[in-house]
This record gives structure tokens, sequence and C-alpha cells, in this order.
């Protein structure tokens, strides 16, 4: 869970990149994530020891093999208290801010390469994806029942057995009101 400390040293687009590049692909070095994100590796080598400094990334020394040094995400996933958005610390708000805005930002990435490269996806992956969009009439109370439900149906999938076939998932979901006639 991110406080307020921990948000402000996450909060770098590069970082959250780079962390969620370690989530997703496994440890890397320095020089990999440079490549992979087209970032040089003085950049990188630098955001990964601040990542360390924080507690979000750790060295992973199972796969060094001389002076390279390997990291590996400390943690699955990050936890954030929408309260950060109001804090009295101004640098914490624009923190809670940034981080908010990269999250959307690598979602919507994520369905833009999705789209790019759908066809070069068996069909039955293709009928096992989904673009939803849903408008529905909630209180406040209604809307986090309806998040807190969704939020258990996607992690009873979590540690399921492997099978062959299987691939990673990207599960966004969103949901937030919407005055009408905006």
């Amino acid at each position: 869970m991110l406080d307020a400390r921990s948000l402000r040293g996450l909060a770098h687009p590069l970082r959250m990149r780079m962390l969620a590049a370690l989530r997703q692909d496994g440890p890397a070095t320095a020089s990999q994530l440079a490549e992979r994100l087209g970032e040089s590796s003085g950049s990188t080598s630098y955001h990964l020891r601040q990542l360390a400094a924080h507690g979000f990334v750790e060295d992973a020394p199972e796969h060094g093999k001389g002076r390279e040094r390997w990291w590996r995400a400390s943690h699955e996933g990050t936890g954030f208290d929408e309260s950060m958005l109001y804090d009295g610390d101004p640098e914490t708000r624009g923190a809670a801010d940034v981080f908010l805005h990269e999250i959307a930002t690598i979602h919507a990435q994520e369905m833009d390469t999705w789209l790019g490269n759908a066809h070069a996806w068996p069909t039955e992956w293709r009928r096992g994806s989904d673009i939803s969009d849903f408008t529905l009439r909630l209180t406040p109370e209604q809307s986090l029942e309806l998040v807190h439900k969704l939020h258990d149906l996607v992690n009873g999938y979590r540690d399921l057995p492997a099978v062959e076939g299987m691939e990673t998932v990207r599960v966004h979901t969103h949901a937030f009101p919407r005055r009408s006639g905006a």
C-alpha cells in the first residue's frame, strides 16, 4: 500500500513503466529495460535505484552473472488510497495525480497494443478478449459494492494451476461517476 513517501518515489512515468515491465515480464537488467522502453541505460539504472530505495524493486541475484545486476519487482501489485488526492501536502497531491494519470496512460497503451496485434492471435484469444463499457445508475455505496465484487471475481482467477495454452491476461476496470450531458 502506497504511503505519501513511497507514492512520491513511484510517481514518475518511467519508474512506473519499469515497475510494470518487471512485474509483467520478470527480472531484467537496467540495459534490458532501457532497450525495451527506449531509454538510456543510465536513466533506467538511476530510476531502478530510486525504486529500490522506496522498496518497489530488489536485486534478483539468481539471474546475475559477473557484473550484471538483475532486478525484480518486490511486490505483485500496488495499493493506492485515494485520500492522497486531497492530502494537505501539495507535493503528495501532485504525485497522486501523476500516478493516476500514468495508470490511465498505461491502460490506454496496453489496449492500443492489443488492438494493433489482435490479428496475430488465434481466434480463441480474440473471442476471449473484451472491450465493453456499461452505463449504470448507482449510489456511491452501490458503486463501491460493484467495484469490490469485480475485484473479488478477478482475484478468484489469480492462482489457477498452470495449463497448456495459458497466457498472461490484463484486466482493466474503471468505475467513475459522470454527470448527464458531460
